[in-house]
């Protein structure tokens, strides 16, 4: 008789400066820790999701942020993002966007990363010192055949 197998759980977080290579560095690392654990399949989904949220954290707050990535079960991972800035976003706190017009050059981002996502959510972190409050904006994804970079509507 073979003993079974269990994956132990897994988790990484990556610290990023305020630096625009960073959401590349993030991109690849994510790639990497995917490959590594078996579920590349997830790459184009979780690097679409990953890529808006760290694009974000680097474009809408002034210090560091993070990039944190578990195992959430079987062909699952939860990609959250920490920045210093404590404000949510509409789209995960429950709140009214606006649609998009044709011509804005913002606003699609966070509507792209809901469709992809499985299950999402967000949560004030409260902080002593300065530096340590903000929020944590997390999805958890699968792997979707109809989520992909050059294909979304």
């Amino acid at each position: 008789m073979t003993p079974a197998t269990v994956s132990p759980p897994w988790a990484y977080t990556l610290q990023l400066p305020q630096d625009p290579r960073g959401p590349g560095i993030a991109r690849a690392t994510l790639r990497t820790v995917l490959v590594v654990h078996g579920i590349g399949d997830l790459v184009e989904t979780a690097e679409l999701v990953a890529s808006e949220l760290v694009t974000n954290a680097y474009r809408h707050s002034s210090g560091p942020y993070s990039l944190r990535l578990r195992g959430a079960g079987r062909n699952r991972v939860r990609v959250g993002v920490w920045d210093s800035n404590p404000e949510i976003p509409a789209p995960f706190c429950g709140g009214e966007t606006r649609e998009p017009g044709a011509l804005d050059e913002g606003g699609r981002g966070l509507r792209l990363v809901r469709q992809c996502a499985d299950s999402w959510g967000a949560y004030p972190v409260r902080g002593g010192l300065p530096g340590q409050g903000g929020k944590v904006l997390w999805v958890e994804c699968t792997w979707k055949p109809d989520c992909r970079w050059g294909e979304l509507p």
